[in-house]
């Protein structure tokens, strides 16, 4: 196995600039560390990561906690976490969370990783102690609404300022004629969606309109279930059962609105005329569904990138404060 030596040698610089390309610091030439590249490339050269993390007390790894992987928008997160932990020579590693598990959680990552970020989920206090105990920092992209019973936030987080780019969408639908608006969302208490229907809530209040009855939608997050959910209620009225009370749905996240486009599709259930459907995140499905859906754009590439440059400051001890990113109404034809 080549050593950093033989490295140096190859690139013909000292052994010191090869760990700092291997550290990707700043102060190494374009020039040098495309020498140094080249030569760790053809001499085959892995560092001893296990020796690094014994003399530096750092895995260069972080742990990244994700709701449901098979959703284009944490995928969207995810993918400009990585590249920016990529860029600070860091690996992630990826987990889904599940809250029942967290004791299994704090055994399988002790030691393992050097900071955790969440996509908005909700730590318990003893999971946050025990990391805190052990320095290992946490930051979320996506602000936990769980956090918010007192007021108070244990832990940084990135997201939108959801209350203004609700109203926006709520006044929006309100504008075409449209009072009675349900929202779809996924019950569970440890799911961020929780933060933007409060915003939905508020900016219906806002807007001087009432929650129906029928109001509340349980989507799982999902596409399939959001597509049931809507279905068994149209299906429900299209054999004379009592009629929705809205004629508008704002749904957490865009797989439940395209859910929702797919079950009035499948009954013929024009979309917008009888019934106008939105969405919170701008995924790329949600211009190419038919109609193409109005949504809140939330700038996820910006948000992925804050919240892991918000990870690597507190790893590195810097103090870091939490980030509103502004969100923006997306018109299209779903409304």
């Amino acid at each position: 196995m080549a050593t950093r030596k033989e490295v140096a040698d190859r690139a013909g610089v000292s052994v010191a600039v090869v760990s700092y390309v291997l550290n990707n610091r700043t102060i190494v030439k374009e020039e040098t560390r495309r020498k140094v590249q080249d030569a760790i490339r053809e001499l085959g050269y892995r560092p001893n990561l296990t020796a690094r993390s014994l003399k530096t007390k750092k895995t260069q790894q972080v742990a990244v906690l994700t709701h449901y992987i098979g959703n284009p928008f944490e995928a969207g997160l995810l993918l400009q976490i990585e590249a920016t932990a990529k860029q600070h020579g860091y690996f992630v590693f990826v987990q889904t969370y599940e809250p029942d598990r967290e004791e299994e959680l704090r055994s399988m990552l002790m030691g393992r990783v050097d900071g955790i970020l969440l996509l908005g989920q909700s730590f318990g206090e003893e999971t946050l102690g025990y990391f805190d105990d052990l320095q290992v920092p946490v930051v979320s992209a996506m602000k936990p609404a769980a956090w918010d019973a007192d007021g108070s936030n244990p832990i940084p987080y990135v997201d939108i300022d959801w209350l203004p780019a609700m109203r926006s969408l709520v006044s929006h639908l309100r504008q075409r004629g449209h009072e009675k608006i349900a929202f779809m969302t996924a019950k569970e208490s440890q799911l961020n969606y929780a933060v933007r229907h409060q915003a939905f809530l508020e900016a219906m209040r806002l807007e001087g309109l009432e929650l129906q009855e029928d109001g509340h939608l349980d989507g799982s997050g999902r596409f399939e279930q959001a597509q049931a959910v809507l279905g068994e209620l149209l299906d429900a009225e299209g054999k004379g059962g009592t009629a929705a009370e809205f004629t508008a749905i704002v749904c957490a996240n865009d797989l439940m609105a395209a859910g929702c486009l797919a079950a009035c599709r499948e009954r013929g259930v024009p979309v917008p005329q009888d019934i106008a459907v939105a969405g919170c995140e701008n995924i790329l499905m949600s211009s190419q569904t038919w109609p193409p859906l109005t949504v809140i754009h939330y700038p996820r590439q910006a948000a992925g990138e804050m919240a892991m440059n918000m990870l690597l400051d507190r790893m590195n001890g810097i103090k870091t404060e939490s980030i509103l990113l502004s969100g923006s109404l997306i018109v299209r034809a779903s409304t």
